[in-house]
């Protein structure tokens, strides 16, 4: 028997000083068997620190949400879609493989990847280059530090609040903080 996701819900309340956008984002997400909760909670981070794209590409016309994640490599980790179903901007993370990624890049206006974990500096050696000429691919890492201080927010139900200023993501419950100052890599 195959196990199932884990479902996790979180309401998440974002000021994101840098860009203007200040809104709350009641959101599912469903964990595969073999994702992490550090990766499950950089889905989270990657989704807070683009959600503004909501307001300043699509004017709030749109639909930012989780994608299947590990469940269908084919799909993103986040999206951004216009009410057309055209996918504006796709999120990832972690450190995959660079065809997916150049397809991805294919199929929607903008890519961002956020890598994470101590593995990310030799992951990105050894894709950097292959990944230079896509004009529309950001890669961003997100200090191994920071994503394992994510993992004790985890729960199954989650009430948090996201700051953005001056590039810096500061994630809380009320009762632990975590910065996460991610490094703009392309």
């Amino acid at each position: 028997m195959a196990l199932k996701s884990t479902i996790f819900k979180a309401n998440l309340q974002i000021a994101d000083i840098d860009h203007a956008y200040y809104a709350d984002h009641a959101l599912t997400l469903a964990r595969h068997p073999s994702e992490t909760d550090e990766r499950m909670m950089v889905r989270l981070v990657a989704l807070a620190l683009q959600a503004h794209k909501l307001q300043s590409v699509l004017g709030g016309d749109g639909v930012l949400a989780f994608g299947a994640g590990l469940s269908d490599p084919d799909e993103p980790d986040a999206s951004l879609k216009d009410y057309t179903g055209q996918m504006r901007l796709w999120i990832e993370v972690g450190q995959p493989e660079e065809k997916p990624l150049l397809k991805a890049c294919g199929r929607a206006d903008e890519v961002v990847l956020y890598a994470f974990s101590s593995a990310a500096d030799i992951w990105w050696r050894g894709v950097g280059a292959k990944l230079a000429r896509p004009k529309n691919l950001s890669v961003f890492r997100v200090p191994a530090a920071g994503s394992q201080a994510l993992i004790p927010l985890a729960q199954r139900s989650m009430q948090l609040q996201a700051t953005v200023q001056e590039g810096v993501l500061m994630l809380g419950d009320g009762s632990l903080n975590v910065d996460i100052e991610p490094l703009r890599w392309k």
